[in-house]
């Protein structure tokens, strides 16, 4: 089993009813998203520990071999494609799997524990919450895509289908090409999952308009 990842969280004031899982993207940190939950003003939010986890840092090809923070390597970029680490992407979302349970073990329901990332992040989201074994409360996917859709015939969980799902793009998004989001997307519904999509006047970022649908989002599951 791999080390367990190190988490920024911030705890519950009152009874522990839920979690929220949120990854950051390349070459960001734990704290990178912990600021947008008083934004979200989530009816809920004494009852959620919030859970920001810091990825394992490694060398990334295309930034010139550099060490950073990463959810897995990428190995080239094109407007079309990301070329990217697979496995790396399955040795993350293990380590996701293994914060999931350790929610678990504290008497947390999985239909209760929500799954959310940003661009790197929001790929490890999908995937893991995708495949998880059991219903989870809602898996956010923001600025993203998911690189092994093709594998998600075989490997997909049932249960997963029932998972409300909401992904966001930025139409300008240079990093992560609106299209690629838009074709997981369209792929995931016409799957049948319970998915939604948001696209905005942004970059390869969040903007208020945003967050305000996600805040919407994430009040219809934490009720």
């Amino acid at each position: 089993m791999q080390p367990e990842l190190n988490t920024i969280n911030i705890a519950p004031t009152s009874t522990h009813t839920y979690s929220v899982i949120w990854l950051h993207g390349l070459g960001a940190d734990g704290h990178d998203f912990e600021s947008i939950v008083p934004s979200l003003n989530l009816a809920a939010e004494a009852n959620i520990h919030f859970i920001f986890p810091n990825a394992p840092i490694q060398s990334v090809t295309i930034n010139n071999f550099m060490k950073m923070r990463a959810w897995y390597d990428i190995l080239a970029i094109s407007l079309e494609e990301h070329t990217v680490d697979i496995a790396g992407i399955y040795q993350s979302a293990e380590l996701v799997n293994q914060l999931i349970q350790k929610e678990i073990d504290k008497g947390i329901l999985a239909k209760n524990i929500f799954l959310a990332g940003f661009s790197q992040g929001g790929v490890i989201a999908l995937h893991a919450g995708l495949r998880y074994p059991q219903k989870l409360a809602g898996i956010l996917a923001l600025s993203t895509y998911l690189p092994t859709i093709t594998q998600l015939s075989d490997e997909a969980s049932i249960l997963s289908k029932t998972t409300p799902i909401f992904m966001a793009h930025g139409i300008l998004d240079a990093v992560v090409a609106i299209e690629a989001g838009k074709s997981t997307f369209d792929k995931l519904s016409t799957l049948g999952y319970s998915i939604e999509w948001h696209d905005y006047l942004m970059e390869h970022s969040v903007c208020a308009e945003e967050i305000g649908h996600i805040s919407v989002f994430m009040n219809s599951i934490f009720v």
